[in-house]
């Protein structure tokens, strides 16, 4: 089951709740303040309603291990409640799924992209050989929420997957800033509930829309699958490394590239914020190709009105742009700021 236009969450039917589209179809772009849902959420008040989001399951004793070969994070000695980001690439290296994985003891748990658990499935179904593993989309049974906390869950509390973001995890490295990166101290987890007890568990906390939360992730340079990524993305053009690369682990699918672009290149192209010009009414979409010098050079992904910063985005540009030049995007003037450097 996908939560969609079709079968929203039952969280839409609190008071002021209005649909979100896209993406995230299915749950509430915001309950009729989005900014001062923003703000509760920056305060940590509030709680997101991702139950749009896949879940897939992994159990059997071979299943870390199994997941560690395929993927690009490091999975091995993971611990019950420990949470990892991690990659499947395709063979040349580009990004097709971001799993948002923790570990209980005896099941693996991954929270995906709306509508992408499918695809996943099938591809680690035709990966298992003769090992002692089994995969599950369990999306109508079980559903995800945000909240901003930055600590693994405790005995009597749901599962959470923490973000890492921004942290280096592992062996690896970044490819934007370590010291003054806006998301310092960031905090975030998904919750994993069964769905059923969805409004239970939420209770009478604040809610915020994913109007709310986009705004924050965008404010904190986070890429998110099928946003800041298209059929051609390398971890290295949107800083995915710092999360959820292992430079140094075994073989995976796609790992030459990473390996190559790390060691002998630079990545074709590169992720950039941007303040957008805020003196209009109606903002350019995610997907408007960005000009300069009367040439496209990029295009917008992410798109959010912040409830300090006011309209800002992320974009992926090619890497010739010079960093120090505003940039026009659907007749707005976008000032950059640097993400991707190395």
């Amino acid at each position: 089951m996908t939560i969609s236009l079709d079968n929203p969450s039952p969280l839409l039917a609190r008071h002021g709740a209005v649909q979100a589209d896209a993406a995230d179809a299915g749950v509430a772009s915001h309950y009729g303040d989005p900014m001062r849902e923003q703000r509760l959420l920056a305060e940590g008040l509030a709680v997101v309603d991702l139950s749009h989001r896949d879940v897939v399951t992994v159990t059997g004793p071979d299943r870390l291990g199994w997941l560690h070969s395929m993927t690009t994070q490091d999975l091995t000695g993971l611990e019950p409640r420990q949470s990892r980001e991690t990659l499947v690439l395709s063979p040349k290296g580009h990004v097709e799924h971001a799993l948002h994985l923790v570990d209980d003891g005896t099941t693996t748990w991954l929270s995906l992209e709306p509508g992408t658990a499918p695809a996943l499935v099938a591809w680690l179904e035709s990966m298992r050989f003769m090992l002692q593993v089994e995969v599950a989309d369990v999306t109508a049974d079980w559903a995800v929420l945000g909240e901003p906390i930055g600590t693994e869950s405790v005995e009597g509390e749901p599962l959470a997957w923490v973000d890492p973001w921004p942290g280096l995890v592992g062996d690896t490295v970044a490819y934007g800033p370590l010291e003054g990166h806006p998301a310092a101290g960031r905090a975030w987890r998904e919750l994993l509930v069964p769905r059923a007890s969805l409004e239970e568990t939420v209770g009478d906390r604040p809610m915020a829309g994913t109007w709310a939360a986009e705004a924050l992730r965008v404010a904190a340079w986070r890429p998110r699958l099928g946003a800041e990524t298209d059929h051609r993305t390398i971890p290295h053009e949107v800083d995915w490394l710092r999360t959820a690369v292992h430079l140094h682990k075994g073989c995976y699918r796609g790992q030459e590239t990473v390996a190559r672009v790390h060691n002998l290149g630079r990545p074709p192209r590169r992720l950039v914020f941007l303040h957008l010009d805020g003196s209009g009414h109606v903002l350019p979409d995610a997907g408007a190709a960005l000009v300069h010098d009367g040439r496209e050079v990029g295009r917008l992904t992410s798109v959010a009105r912040h409830h300090e910063d006011g309209p800002v985005a992320l974009a992926v540009v090619k890497r010739s742009v010079p960093t120090d030049v505003d940039l026009v995007v659907g007749g707005v003037s976008a000032a950059q700021t640097v993400v991707v450097t190395g």
